[in-house]
């Protein structure tokens, strides 16, 4: 008889899976964008300046232009999955919830922490009468369920030029609860999770939504970071190395 293969799911995989089971649950939807975007949807629809740092070149993969692309729009590797709201809010009106796993490349040293290439998940609720009373309850409910276990958020006022007001996002520590020498939390109790805000008036304008009828969220965060945390990996580049004695642990 033929030996019955195992079938082992990459954590990565595992950890997209999750995020979109959960938050199908809470009525998102889940949409799919593009690796190769342009500078709009990329930068100018998400009120990104001109001269902000993440458009040069230490930040951002700029496509060569082709003869097949002469005259058009300067093309990147798409640096963020936000880049998704201003793809589904042109084609879709209010209410709308969605979430956006995928894949993100960024111009910066790879060390255990960081990589070029790397997995982000994007999520966008605009409707009436929502505050960030609704986003915090939101998140809330993702890392209960996610870590499996009862986790608080805070936010602490950070700037991302297509939220206002913007936040980092923190959530409370799952392994110690704040004591000494805790190699997750370094003894503070609380780990950086995501950045999150209400969308900015000028990003709806520009996607034909009146800003004081609608009012939306945005939330964003590393795969690879809640991986790394659930799964007590300590290096980033383990993912992308092949090799299948990490794999096999899953």
């Amino acid at each position: 008889m033929e030996k019955k293969q195992d079938i082992r799911v990459h954590p990565i995989t595992r950890v997209i899976d999750d995020i979109n089971r959960i938050f199908f649950k809470m009525g998102f939807t889940l949409v799919d964008g593009p690796e190769l975007e342009t500078e709009y949807y990329n930068f100018d629809a998400l009120n990104v300046p001109k001269d902000h740092p993440a458009r040069d070149m230490q930040d951002t993969f700029w496509i060569k232009p082709s003869k097949d692309f002469a005259g058009v729009e300067r093309r990147l590797m798409t640096t963020q999955t936000s880049a998704m709201q201003i793809h589904y809010m042109e084609k879709n009106k209010p209410p709308l919830a969605i979430i956006c796993p995928g894949k993100t490349y960024r111009h910066e040293a790879t060390d255990a922490t960081h990589e070029m290439q790397f997995q982000q998940f994007e999520g966008l609720f605009v409707d009436k009468n929502i505050s960030l009373a609704t986003l915090k309850s939101v998140l809330n409910k993702f890392f209960d369920e996610f870590f499996e276990k009862d986790i608080e958020v805070r936010f602490r006022p950070s700037y991302f030029p297509f939220v206002e007001p913007g936040a980092e996002i923190d959530i409370s520590c799952f392994k110690c609860k704040g004591e000494a020498g805790c190699p997750v939390c370094h003894g503070t109790g609380w780990i950086e999770i995501m950045g999150a805000g209400v969308v900015h008036p000028k990003v709806l304008n520009t996607m034909g939504i009146n800003p004081n009828e609608w009012r939306g969220f945005a939330f964003g965060g590393s795969v690879e970071r809640l991986a790394m945390l659930k799964y007590g990996i300590d290096d980033i580049r383990l993912f992308y190395s092949g090799d299948l004695r990490l794999v096999n642990q899953f």
